[in-house]
């Protein structure tokens, strides 16, 4: 009888969701999907499930080749701080602040998402799937979109109180690893979460054409950018090396090791048109003269001239660091 009962609940559910579609006309990915929702049984369970579970495949899955290459000396020729390598402590650490977050501000928000997005006019357990061509365009706009606001939304977490009791957490690690980019106070996981999901939400509020799953490969894509701009290596096959305005590894870097400069996270061009880029560019540019000066001096004395240049970055972040947290003081006293 109970088995019946489930069958007769599927199938009702199936026609539904799924009333007059032609099964033999979808893909192989495609019938997995309306699977997934039959088996669920409802919709807003199975995209609150399917969502979460992506992101933390995804964002721990594109962790560990990190962790991995972290513990192989051989790779350190490409590490931008070779002399920072995380320890498992610092790992673990940064692990339960990313899980803490993950389950207390991404977890609710991503169970509430199938409601919010169809009240705006997603599709979600709808098949066929759009195209390809429909997809791209609606990435690239998100991606821009997401740029744009996290360039802004970070420039702002670096002022004040919110600088203080926030953005400090994220700044913990001069030298950041793949896990700590989702690193970050709760709040400013909300704050710069929404850069990554109000792109969406307003393309598809004007236009009523966006299918969840071309969010899905958005989110991805998004999370592995974000994983690799925190990396702190920098390889011969790096995207911004094959793509100049790509941003990477090597640009954020940077930021975690100066404080200032370089607040976007895919793109260059913000920080370029508006010069948050300029002490960026300047010890690039020391790095690359002193380089050719010191062309024939052995390697010990190059990877020395190196680490000096670095450590007088570093200091002049630090300090920078405290002035904003001074000016803060100076104000809350007054």
């Amino acid at each position: 009888m109970a088995l019946n009962a489930t069958v007769a609940a599927a199938n009702s559910l199936q026609e539904t969701l799924y009333g007059g579609l032609d099964f033999s006309s979808l893909t192989w990915l495609e019938k997995q999907w309306v699977a997934w929702y039959i088996w669920i049984g409802n919709p807003i369970i199975a995209t609150g499930l399917m969502s979460f579970l992506m992101h933390e495949i995804v964002y721990f899955g594109r962790c560990i080749p990190w962790i991995i290459i972290d513990a192989i000396p051989y790779f350190r020729q490409w590490k931008l701080q070779p002399n920072k390598i995380p320890t498992p402590a610092e790992q673990w650490e940064c692990t339960k602040q990313v899980l803490f977050s993950h389950f207390t501000i991404e977890l609710p928000a991503i169970w509430l998402f199938h409601p919010m997005a169809e009240s705006f006019g997603m599709t979600t357990y709808q098949v066929p799937f759009p195209s390809w061509k429909t997809m791209v365009p609606q990435i690239f706009f998100f991606f821009f979109f997401e740029d744009l606001f996290h360039f802004l939304a970070h420039q702002a977490l670096h002022k004040g109180v919110l600088y203080k009791h926030i953005h400090k957490l994220h700044h913990k690690y001069a030298a950041p690893f793949g896990l700590a980019a989702e690193y970050a106070h709760p709040a400013e996981v909300f704050i710069l979460g929404t850069g990554t999901i109000a792109g969406p939400i307003l393309y598809c509020y004007f236009t009523q054409n966006l299918h969840i799953l071309t969010v899905y490969i958005w989110i991805t894509l998004r999370l592995f950018q974000a994983i690799d701009a925190h990396s702190g290596y920098d390889f011969p096959w790096s995207l911004h090396n094959i793509v100049p305005f790509w941003s990477g590894a090597e640009h954020h870097d940077f930021h975690h090791m100066a404080f200032t400069n370089n607040f976007s996270t895919s793109f260059r061009w913000w920080d370029r048109i508006f010069g948050t880029d300029k002490k960026y560019l300047e010890y690039r540019a020391r790095i690359k003269a002193a380089k050719i000066a010191m062309k024939n001096a052995s390697k010990d004395k190059q990877e020395e001239m190196e680490r000096r240049l670095m450590e007088e970055v570093e200091a002049e972040g630090q300090r920078a660091e405290a002035e904003v947290e001074r000016e803060f003081s100076n104000k809350k006293t007054q």
